[in-house]
């Protein structure tokens, strides 16, 4: 898979993210507006980055990979602050007098779905190429379905942790906000994220040589 230009596997680049957003996560970590929901949100967090920094030198990932994981638990932290229905986005756009009032309801969640497809499909890409090559067009498809499988996976913990802790902590953690199609709309926000990735990666392949030139040994 190709990486950003510039945003090769130094050694240096993903440690700085690490330091980086472990003094964010700290500075998120105190008073968050539901403490509950806080740890419930960091759960996968605190499973993830170890696993990630563990992996590190075993099975190591593209800077351009690392940078967009950075971004994506950043916004992720912001949301397990505020919890994700109460992000006050608006508060903050109006500086520029932008007004997205007109969603009905607060976004914020629909983005970092968004974002989950966008920001993780170049790691899962890189990583199924890593221990699984591909060939052909399910060079494009995995990575997709591999984001698809694990928004689903996402939304059936939400509903068992909110069927375990019931009342505002559980409905707090779910963040519908009266949507009955809450569930199938975030996936298929990280649904249309992972597509744009994955069509972003195709393009920049294609206007790499080298790239193409190693994706064609790859699949002989």
């Amino acid at each position: 898979m190709p990486v950003i230009k510039g945003l090769h596997r130094g050694a240096r680049f993903p440690l700085l993210l690490l330091a980086v957003f472990a003094m964010i996560w700290i500075a998120l970590a105190v008073a968050p507006r539901y403490r509950q929901d806080w740890l419930l949100e960091n759960g996968l967090v605190l499973a993830a980055v170890p696993w990630l920094a563990y992996s590190y030198r075993r099975l190591r990932l593209s800077n351009a990979a690392y940078l967009a994981l950075f971004v994506f638990l950043t916004c992720h932290e912001i949301g397990a602050h505020y919890t994700y229905s109460e992000v006050p986005y608006e508060q903050w756009l109006s500086h520029i007098h932008v007004s997205l009032a007109w969603l009905g309801r607060n976004s914020y969640d629909r983005l970092v779905h968004f974002l989950y497809g966008l920001l993780v499909t170049p790691a899962a890409a890189e990583l199924l190429t890593a221990v699984a090559p591909l060939r052909g067009i399910w060079r494009w498809i995995l990575p997709v379905s591999f984001i698809m499988s694990h928004s689903l996976l996402y939304e059936l913990i939400e509903w068992a942790a909110a069927l375990t802790f019931g009342g505002d902590l559980g409905a707090a953690y779910l963040g519908t906000q009266g949507d009955p199609w809450d569930a199938q709309r975030d996936m298929l926000a990280a649904t249309l994220g992972s597509m744009v990735a994955m069509t972003a990666l195709l393009i920049a392949e294609r206007g790499n040589p080298a790239a193409q030139d190693t994706s064609h040994a790859s699949d002989v």
